[in-house]
């Protein structure tokens, strides 16, 4: 019990980083709308890991950890002005346009977190647990589950009425192409390629440079502002 008290500490600390980002932004910014998102998600990967529904608290500690620290990385390079990864910066930049919608927002952050990040904290989880990839992956699907699961609800509740939402509204075509599920599976991929690639430092640098710059693009997609 006392290590899984130590492992959920890690992860309450985390949460307690979102919330303290919650309570100083807007309510309708684009990152607060996603960072609302990200800490309903690891709220029920804490309660997960609380409940032992994990089989390897340790690990899948590790990685969510990991992950999050990216994206709070991300916040603290825009604070301090500093360079932010392409993935992140249609998010930031865009976060206030009158033209972009709630679900337009939320879908970018996880956009640039799953895509991008996820691929990152897998590789950085391997190091710290000194594992291969492939022991990880009942925690990565698991976790991967529970983003699914919060994808559903947030379309549900960030969606526009059906009065509103149109088979020609262009809002329609944008969720229509972009996948939850098809990033995950990407994203395991080019984990497991990062992973490959580690004793070839400078061609790892290009695949991750060209990993953000993909993810960034395809944010920006779905950051395009509509006509209300």
């Amino acid at each position: 019990m006392a290590q899984l008290e130590q492992f959920t500490t890690s992860v309450d600390a985390v949460v307690s980083r979102m919330r303290a980002l919650d309570a100083t932004l807007p309510e309708r910014d684009g990152v607060a709308v996603f960072n609302r998102v990200y800490l309903a998600v690891t709220e029920a990967v804490d309660r997960s890991i609380e409940a032992h529904r994990f089989a390897d608290a340790r690990a899948v500690t590790t990685l969510d950890v990991r992950f999050a620290e990216r994206y709070l990385a991300a916040v603290d390079a825009v604070t301090a002005e500093r360079h932010q990864p392409a993935c992140w910066r249609p998010l930031f930049q865009l976060r206030r346009h009158p033209g972009v919608r709630p679900l337009q927002f939320a879908l970018a952050g996880i956009n640039a977190h799953i895509g991008h990040d996820l691929a990152l904290a897998v590789v950085d989880s391997c190091r710290t647990l000194d594992c291969e990839p492939a022991e990880l992956e009942d925690e990565f699907d698991r976790v991967g589950d529970l983003l699914v699961s919060l994808e559903e609800r947030i379309r549900e509740d960030l969606m526009p009425g059906p009065d509103l939402l149109q088979i020609a509204d262009p809002l329609t075509h944008l969720l229509g192409a972009w996948s939850l599920e098809r990033a995950r599976d990407a994203t395991w991929t080019a984990a497991r390629a990062l992973w490959a690639l580690r004793g070839l430092p400078e061609v790892a640098a290009e695949f991750t440079e060209r990993l953000d710059a993909a993810v960034g693009f395809a944010g920006r997609m779905l950051l395009t502002p509509l006509p209300s």
